[in-house]
């Protein structure tokens, strides 16, 4: 299975919302120059997170991104889900019934064997997805990191967040 390049974007764009002060924002611009990404792939993949209620957007200059709901309500699954589709990987064609000399319907009461192991990988996949929240990700960044890493994320969000007027 292969995802998108616009998953691990969402993923760590995800991450780095959950670290704004309340009601403060990011910009797209700002989101891709921090990951060194393509801004106009990236706001396709912030669009998707934005219509599956993911991300919230504020409009006009001072406006930007900031996550939709709480950090530990988010998974890796939902993340996924909105950029990806809801689609499994795996889609059988039925390609057993087609092709020379096809044999009678009376063979095909069940799944195949190969739609069968592939649904059953594609729920496990999505059961391991959805237990791992946004929150996850960063409490294990916190207990891993030295310093270094929040100190580069702080430095960023010192200079580029868009803070709420009090």
């Amino acid at each position: 299975m292969k995802l998108s390049d616009g998953i691990e974007q969402a993923i760590h764009c995800m991450t780095m919302l959950a670290s704004l002060q309340e009601g403060s924002t990011l910009s797209a611009a700002a989101l891709a120059e921090f990951h060194g990404v393509s801004p106009s792939y990236l706001l396709k993949h912030l669009q998707a997170l934005s219509t599956a209620g993911l991300v919230g957007t504020v409009p006009g200059p001072k406006g930007g991104y900031r996550l939709g709901r709480a950090a530990d309500e988010i998974t890796l699954l939902d993340i996924v889900i909105a950029v990806e589709g809801p689609q499994p990987a795996f889609r059988c064609n039925e390609i057993r019934q087609r092709g020379l000399n096809p044999l009678p319907a009376r063979y095909f009461d069940k799944p195949c064997g190969i739609a069968a192991a592939m649904l059953a990988a594609e729920r496990a996949y999505r059961s391991e997805l959805s237990k791992t929240s946004i929150a996850d990700l960063i409490n294990d960044l916190t207990a891993t990191d030295d310093g270094g890493i929040a100190a580069r994320g702080c430095a960023f969000l010192d200079i580029n967040e868009r803070k709420a007027a009090r």
